[in-house]
């Protein structure tokens, strides 16, 4: 029997719209829940897009499938929580009407700019006080790319936020940037909770033109007229600020301290630490972001996860499903004589260099399909050890692995191979949306219903145990990636 009262959690991600219900001790309503499944716009020149509006529309169509389908009673629930993708970034007019489209985390059409924002700024200074590095997933090279290349657009921009800002202020006419998301911007000081002047100074954006920085606990009710008349069982329900969904996922899997490292994998992929304790600080190589004031996570994160996944399968047109996992864990450890790089989309952590593209070597006439697919996902896994090295000072010094994301835990030869590289158990969380359930847990948390997010259950997995023989082949394969890295992607 699910406790009352419900909280309905509202998660945006780039593949897709999942809007669900809660109960009182964070657990899914059976049967509660709408997914809407949605891509954005790509070009050739690599522009990742989303339609501001069109992502509203879905979003508000969702929660309105999700009443239709549940029929809760007035009052039962209590509040919404919303968690959305990081690093994109919007323009608005002074109407708050959409001045550009949503620029996404995997748009790459900006190194020029993180090149001219490198010689510009200390970079190892701005790490230490945002957290980030210069990057093309990050906030500030995509606004110098379009004030140099879409001038029309930029001159009419008021404002910049996130797409969550943007769904916040539509619905309530107030912009609110809540510290979580605001530090996957690259934009925030973590030491002063404020906006980075030492970058802004640096870019044509003035403070005032970024929203109102809010803790979590900040919550709006009271919803516009035009969204009042269509969910009128929320129009005065609370309602949070979004959080972002890397930190959600931490919550929902569990990983709320440095005993458990997340590992995600969605169609991106990222490994991530939780603390309350000490200093907001990462080594270079990984970044920094906030869960809200009082949390933050040191982590790391890879561009090409689930989606590379998907690219070889269908480029390669190998079977799907169990065929093709009975194939692919047929395939030796390391035995195809295959060395890849695994960067469709530029790389992220640890080296940070969105201009490094895949790269394949060892390819003879006997190479299988199969082959060739099991030698991308053990090019993913090296991604995570490298990133997994970093992280271990962070970290507890016994901790547990706890892997999210249909991405990884859809193939279990992908897990095992996870486990035998990094070397530790790799535990599979039992939560089927890690990122939704965070953000209910958060809203259940500030408005007083849990004490704790970390009070709620959680469930897991049996563990994937590491082999040494397999880690052992895995180490020598390591170190033929790295030496391709080291040969393809040389140090600026």
């Amino acid at each position: 029997m699910s406790d009352k009262p419900y909280v309905l959690s509202l998660d945006v991600g780039t593949s897709s719209l999942r809007v669900a219900l809660y109960d009182a001790q964070g657990r899914p309503v059976p049967g509660a829940h709408v997914a809407t499944p949605h891509s954005p716009r790509t070009t050739p020149d690599g522009g990742v897009e989303m339609d501001a509006d069109d992502l509203l529309e879905r979003l508000i169509s969702g929660i309105e499938q999700l009443i239709d389908k549940t029929r809760p009673a007035p009052g039962e629930i209590a509040a919404v929580g919303m968690c959305t993708y990081w690093h994109s970034i919007l323009g608005v007019d002074a109407h708050g009407s959409p001045t550009t489209p949503i620029i996404l985390w995997a748009d790459t059409r900006s190194g020029e700019q993180v090149d001219w924002l490198k010689r510009r700024l200390a970079e190892r200074e701005v790490h230490a006080r945002t957290g980030c590095v210069q990057h093309v997933s990050y906030v500030p090279s995509k606004l110098l790319w379009l004030a140099q290349n879409r001038t029309e657009q930029f001159s009419r921009s008021a404002h910049w936020m996130s797409p969550g800002e943007y769904i916040y202020s539509r619905l309530f006419g107030e912009r609110a940037c809540s510290y979580g998301m605001a530090s996957g911007t690259g934009l925030l000081n973590h030491d002063r909770l404020a906006w980075d002047e030492g970058v802004l100074a640096a870019l044509p954006v003035e403070a005032e033109q970024l929203s109102p920085l809010v803790d979590f606990n900040h919550a709006c009710r009271g919803l516009r007229p035009e969204f009042a008349r269509r969910l009128p069982l929320l129009a005065e329900t609370l309602w949070y600020p979004p959080a972002g969904d890397g930190a959600c996922n931490n919550l929902g899997s569990g990983c709320v301290g440095p005993d458990r490292v997340a590992l995600m994998i969605g169609t991106s992929g990222a490994t991530r630490v939780m603390s309350d304790r000490g200093e907001p600080r990462a080594p270079f190589g990984l970044w920094c972001y906030r869960l809200d004031a009082r949390r933050f996570l040191v982590g790391g994160a890879v561009s090409n996860g689930g989606n590379l996944f998907a690219w070889l399968r269908d480029s390669l047109r190998v079977p799907e499903g169990e065929e093709l996992e009975a194939a692919l864990a047929a395939v030796e450890p390391d035995g195809h004589g295959l060395t890849m790089l695994p960067f469709l989309a530029g790389e992220r952590c640890p080296g940070w260099r969105g201009d490094a593209r895949a790269a394949i070597v060892g390819l003879s006439w006997s190479t299988r399909p199969e082959e060739i697919v099991r030698a991308g996902l053990e090019s993913v896994a090296y991604r995570f050890a490298l990133i997994h090295q970093l992280l271990r000072p962070t970290a507890a010094p016994v901790h547990e692995v706890i892997a999210t994301g249909g991405g990884l835990l859809s193939s279990p030869t992908w897990t095992q191979i996870m486990a035998d590289t990094l070397g530790v158990p790799v535990i599979p969380s039992e939560e089927e949306e890690a990122s939704g359930r965070g953000a209910a847990l958060l809203a259940l948390e500030a408005a007083g219903i849990l004490d704790s997010a970390g009070d709620a259950p959680f469930d897991f997995g049996e563990a994937f145990q590491p082999d040494p023989q397999r880690h052992a082949r895995y180490m020598e394969g390591l170190e033929r990636h790295r030496r391709l890295y080291e040969l393809l992607v040389p140090a600026t």
